[in-house]
């Protein structure tokens, strides 16, 4: 028991020193445990909103319309075999409207959308001749055109496609080909007397979807032109808007692309792995969620409890107050609760307001409890404004993500200067007086 009590009682200062050193990395413990509740919470928000953004229509690709042409490929050994000729048109336009619109279920959210499309454009009777192919090898009442769509559940209104005027019908399904797996059909049958013809379509689609809307620029000459009541966007994808604008309501965006900025031509045989490899388009950004806020606080998370040692330290050196072991475990528990607390507090009323009760019962419950320790109104109210100003700090540095680092630096190195200039006179080699100094 003597031994003990002289432990914890009559302790040398380089002794002292240790114990809080350990408690203080004994809280990476806590703080780890911290850390994967938020990766829970923020596994599960996910597992939810994908759920939700299928049943809306999800991330929507939009591929073509490409026209098909079947046809038969003489094969030595195995007979007669089907392959296509892929077709891009000469003249590719979209313009559209994006509307967008918060879902909720339960604590979780989504950004969703309804898109209303105009796409007009022109194909051109493609010339086979340059693919060394004969016009007897292909399957000219078997063309057709097709139109990729990566969510069939997200159209919301009937296609009526138009050929030279012509409404043509529409096939609810997509033939075997090497390119398009999902989306619509319309046949086309062609004759090779056609020859140099064109053929002009246009159709509108609406379509619903969730976070982005992307297109390939499919055309000889392609031109996209989107707006949207929703200002924060991120343009993705392999080309920027050549025209955007930040308008009062939204967002407006044109983008102007030619066949020789990809790698792919106009028209080829088979299987084309560069078709898809390059796309525009946009995102729909929600402001950053809470769990990535809270994440990025608990990264301080040991930054504050240790300059909280380090000043409740240099108060009990300075002052000659003791401070038992058990007490700075305590503020360091009601530290790492701030996080919980925050975590908790901002799936139901958002990140801002979250961070502000916590961080006033924090700040609160330790400055009372500072009071039971130090005896002194001036010592607890410096801890108070200590504490509020580690707060106000960490909240700064949070919502300027790429000042981060420098705020951070910054800030450790005015908190050094400030504890070698209050230590500047402590003798720390007289390890007896230390001792004489925290048992008074």
């Amino acid at each position: 028991m003597e031994t003990m009590q002289n432990f914890f009682g009559k302790k040398t200062l380089t002794t002292k020193i240790v114990i809080v050193v350990v408690l203080t990395l004994l809280m990476l413990i806590p703080i780890g445990m911290v850390k994967s509740l938020i990766k829970e919470r923020e596994g599960n928000k996910i597992a939810e909103q994908t759920e939700m953004s299928d049943r809306w229509g999800g991330r929507q690709l939009l591929t073509g319309p490409v026209l098909v042409l079947p046809y038969k490929q003489s094969l030595v050994e195995k007979g007669t075999g089907a392959n296509f000729i892929y077709c891009l048109p000469e003249e590719y336009n979209v313009t559209g409207e994006i509307k967008p619109e918060e879902r909720t279920r339960g604590i979780q959210k989504i950004l969703s959308y309804q898109s209303a499309m105009h796409f007009d454009g022109k194909f051109i009777f493609p010339d086979y001749t340059k693919l060394n192919i004969n016009e007897s090898q292909i399957l000219w009442d078997e063309a057709y055109i097709v139109m990729g769509i990566s969510n069939l559940q997200g159209v919301k209104n009937k296609i009526v496609f138009n050929l030279n005027g012509h409404p043509q019908e529409i096939l609810p399904s997509v033939p075997d080909n090497d390119l398009i797996k999902s989306g619509v059909m319309v046949k086309m049958p062609l004759s090779p007397a056609d020859m140099g013809k064109s053929y002009n379509f246009d159709f509108d689609l609406v379509l619903n979807g969730t976070d982005g809307l992307h297109f390939l620029p499919i055309g000889k000459q392609t031109n996209v032109h989107l707006n949207s009541t929703w200002k924060s966007v991120a343009y993705t994808g392999d080309y920027v808007p050549t025209e955007k604008a930040d308008i009062k309501d939204g967002i407006d965006a044109q983008w102007n692309v030619f066949d020789y900025n990809r790698s792919y031509t106009q028209m080829w045989v088979g299987k084309n792995d560069s078709f898809g490899s390059t796309k525009l388009g946009l995102d729909l950004l929600l402001p950053v969620d809470h769990y990535q806020k809270t994440m990025r606080a608990v990264k301080y998370a040991i930054m504050f409890i240790a300059l909280t040692f380090l000043v409740f330290f240099m108060v009990e050196l300075l002052s000659k107050r003791r401070i038992h072991p058990v007490q700075y475990l305590l503020v360091s528990f009601a530290l790492v609760l701030f996080y919980s607390l925050l975590l908790a507090l901002s799936e139901h009323i958002g990140f801002d307001w979250s961070y502000l009760v916590s961080a006033v019962a924090i700040v609160t419950l330790i400055t009372a409890y500072s009071y039971s320790i130090f005896k002194s109104k001036k010592q607890t109210v410096f801890m108070g404004l200590f504490l509020s100003g580690l707060y106000i700090f960490l909240y700064v540095v949070i919502q300027l993500e790429d000042m981060a680092l420098l705020l951070g630096s910054i800030g450790l190195f005015i908190a050094l200067a400030i504890v070698m200039f209050v230590s500047r006179k402590i003798d720390w080699y007289k390890d007896g007086e230390g001792a004489e100094a925290l048992s008074d």
